[in-house]
């Protein structure tokens, strides 16, 4: 456990020209006085630790102590940290080693591409969990990509229903969501003033533009703007918006914990914000948000004899004759 947490602070030092011991203390979960008894013992094993002291003094590596990964272009380093799938990974148990393997490589790189991180995860998001579309390569993904490395200005001309509209773009980031690419830029339309302030930002299907044209003019990013953050801000409103209608269902104990994987994971939220008192079986009556009663009874099949619809009344007649023919089925004898 130390042996791994000298090597996380080796790793930090070699990133950052110097850290506080705060901030060190704070990256590894420790101690301040913990921080200092692991930079004496790095000291003694001939890690060249230098301590500065004083209000503004920190912690830093002298005599050039560091492993640089110098045959990377720019363009190979900012590809490197396009890689990770960051709520896959949360939920595979496996964003700390992401995160440690990260920190390896950044400390690696040369200070001049020292940046290639941020600079990816500015532009590039993936987004895993599927919304049940086939994968598809847009014929202006590549345009559309150079100018968001760029940060070049487009004028791009996209179909909305039978009608075309040309909107003149700020294209901020790309996304990839179960194989249909999103590219979330700002409008930049009757805004001349530079500071960006009144303009907005959307979100458009690359395979809908029947043109892009990038511009000479570049523009300023804004820097409070997170790709990430902003994607799961839009699709959690996409989410909730197609949620037009409720089942009221009964869950047992089970069915709650299994109920965010049978449903959309804002609509499982919503249900399970405010159950009722669970009677003496444990069960819980919830209001489940639904996008239509179709998709509903799919979705509650998945959860057996663990959830009961008390209504709408059809999807519990529905649902209450499949039990019917699982009944018969299973309670045959023998299999033929």
């Amino acid at each position: 456990m130390r042996a791994a947490r000298l090597i996380k602070m080796v790793l930090l030092l070699q990133s950052r020209p110097s850290m506080t011991a705060a901030e060190l203390a704070r990256e590894l979960e420790v101690s301040e006085r913990t921080v200092t008894r692991d930079a004496q013992a790095l000291s003694e094993a001939g890690v060249p630790v230098y301590a500065d002291r004083g209000r503004a003094g920190g912690y830093r590596l002298v005599g050039g102590y560091r492993t640089r990964l110098t045959g990377l272009a720019r363009s190979e380093a900012e590809a490197l940290f396009l890689s990770g799938v960051p709520g896959a990974l949360r939920e595979m148990g496996l964003e700390d080693a992401a995160s440690a393997a990260r920190l390896k490589v950044s400390a690696a790189l040369l200070p001049s591409l020292r940046d290639a991180p941020d600079s990816a995860a500015q532009r590039f998001h993936l987004d895993a969990p599927a919304w049940f579309q086939e994968p598809e390569t847009p014929a202006l993904l590549s345009v559309v990509a150079e100018a968001v490395w760029d940060d070049r200005r487009v004028t791009a001309r996209y179909r909305r229903g039978a009608d075309e509209v040309e909107r003149l773009l700020e294209p901020y980031g790309l996304v990839l969501k179960a194989g249909v690419w999103y590219l979330c830029a700002r409008v930049a339309d009757g805004d001349s003033s530079g500071d960006g302030a009144s303009r907005t930002y959307r979100t458009y299907r690359i395979d809908r533009f029947s043109a892009v044209d990038p511009l000479e003019e570049r523009f300023a990013r804004d820097p409070e703007f997170g790709l990430p953050g902003y994607w799961a801000e839009q699709a959690e409103r996409f989410a909730r918006s197609i949620l037009r209608a409720e089942a009221v269902v009964r869950l047992s104990p089970l069915g709650v914990r299994r109920l965010r994987y049978a449903v959309e994971p804002v609509a499982a939220r919503a249900a399970l914000s405010g159950p009722g008192e669970p009677d003496g079986a444990g069960w819980v009556t919830v209001t489940l948000p639904v996008e239509s009663e179709e998709v509903a009874y799919t979705q509650l099949t998945a959860l057996g004899a663990e959830a009961e619809v008390l209504a709408p009344q059809s999807l519990r007649e529905r649902l209450a004759a499949d039990a019917v023919r699982l009944a018969a089925l299973y309670g045959r004898t023998g299999t033929g």
